[in-house]
This record gives C-alpha cells, structure tokens and sequence, in this order.
C-alpha cells in the first residue's frame, strides 16, 4: 500500500477512534509518579505554608484559605503536567515512543494530565474535607467546588502541556513554570477574598481560572458579595477557558505528533 493509503488510513482510525488509549497510559502514568517520593512530600508546601501564615495574620479567613489550597492545589497540577511532558520529550524522548503506538496524541496528553492528578490528589482531598469541617459546606457547595476544581485542572493542564512542547530545555521550564503558576494562584485573590483585592483590578482576576474558581466559592459562602456581573464573568469565563483551553490542547497534542 502506498505511504499516502497508510497515511490516509491511519488518519481515518484517528477520527473515529478519538482517545484511544487514554486508560492504559494514565496507569502507566500514575505508576511513575508513585515512585516521586519526593515530589508527593513536597506537593502541599506552599500551600501549607500560606495557611500558616493566613491562620497567623487574620484566622477568622482559614476557611477561605483551606477552599483556595483547593483550588491552587488543583492550578499547580498544570505545572507538574508541564514539568512531566517536558522531561519525557527533552531528556528521553519517550513520546515520540509511546506515539509510535496505537496510543493517540490526546490520548497521550489526557492520560498524561489525568495520571498526575491521580496520585497528587489524595492530600487535596484532605484540605478539601478541613474545608468542609471549618466552612461547613451544604451538598451544594461542596458540587461547586467539585465542579470549578475540575475546571481548573482542565484549564492547568491543558496550559501546561501546551507549554510543555514550547521549551527545548528543562533548567528553563523549571523557572518560568514556577513563576507562571504562582503569579497566577498566589498574587491574585485565591487564598483571601476577593473584597480585599483592588476593585480596578477585579475584571482580570475574574478572568483568570484560579481567582475566577475562588470567587464563586467564596460568593457561595459569603466570605465575598461579587456583582452579578461579576459572578457571570467567572463563571462563564471558568468555563469557556476550561473547554476553550482543553479543545486547543487536544489539537495542538494532534499537531505536534505529526511534527515529531
């Protein structure tokens, strides 16, 4: 069969079987990560230390501070995804293995993200259920944290992988990706609320998933009173960003298998 039949056949499988080995490669996944000891021991330090420092300074806000480590637990899972993705593409080229396969290139990107987030979940978990404990959270607010954590994660993973293919050096990812995530879960109102931050300002938090995520739940238990403008603004803008994000990293993961 001539290379352009393969090429067209190949492309034909694509199409109808979108995803296709996504299970298989998140366990492959989930199993190395298990053996990162000291990545998992470390994955809770910032967001520890910023709850002491919350519980010091004003501890009547511990309770937001517990929803927004969800939450930025949730953001930095973009970082570690970035992280991943790069060192097995730069230092072992292992991609372009695992590409080789019938594993597709969404599958590999989704079961990459999905892979981390299982075993980095466990201790989020945990701040989730002190949150619960100190907010009391009623079925619905507990559905919406679910809900905007799972945006978030979409949101950071498919950023971080995107970002992932941008770098042909890791000294250099492991500084602009601590800075991107940081400046984007830690500066912005995530961990305190959204009152305290400049009102001039609040339109481009808003837009950003980590501040957009925090401020829906902090409406929702009253630690913030938002505008309902302001509340739409997040909420649309969580999920446009999350599909809207998801959607281009699922063709650039296409794009650049085709380009290795």
């Amino acid at each position: 069969m001539s290379s352009g039949g393969r090429s067209m056949r190949t492309s034909s499988a694509e199409t109808s079987r979108p995803f296709r080995g996504v299970t298989a490669f998140l366990w492959t996944e989930a199993l190395v990560q298990a053996h990162e000891e000291l990545a998992m021991a470390t994955a809770m330090v910032v967001q520890g230390v910023l709850l002491v420092f919350v519980w010091i300074l004003n501890p009547a806000l511990i309770g937001v501070a517990l929803l927004g480590a969800v939450v930025f637990s949730m953001f930095t899972m973009g970082q570690r995804v970035l992280n991943e993705a790069a060192y097995i593409r730069i230092d072992h080229k292992a991609n372009e293995l695992y590409l080789a396969s019938p594993l597709t290139a969404e599958g590999y990107f989704l079961g990459l993200s999905a892979g981390v987030m299982i075993v980095y979940l466990p201790p989020v978990v945990v701040v989730g259920v002190l949150a619960e404990l100190v907010v009391h959270l009623t079925a619905l607010e507990v559905g919406l944290l679910v809900a905007v954590g799972t945006a978030v994660w979409l949101s950071a993973a498919s950023i971080g992988y995107i970002l992932s293919t941008m770098f042909r050096d890791n000294r250099a990812i492991w500084a602009y990706s601590s800075l991107f995530f940081n400046v984007f879960g830690v500066l912005p109102p995530v961990f305190y609320p959204l009152r305290l931050f400049p009102s001039s300002l609040r339109t481009i938090v808003l837009l950003m998933p980590p501040s957009a995520a925090a401020a829906l739940l902090q409406s929702a238990i009253g630690a913030s009173h938002p505008t309902v403008g302001q509340i739409d603004l997040a909420a649309v803008g969580l999920v446009v960003e999350a599909l809207g994000l998801f959607a281009f990293a699922v063709l650039w993961a296409r794009r650049t298998a085709r380009e290795r």
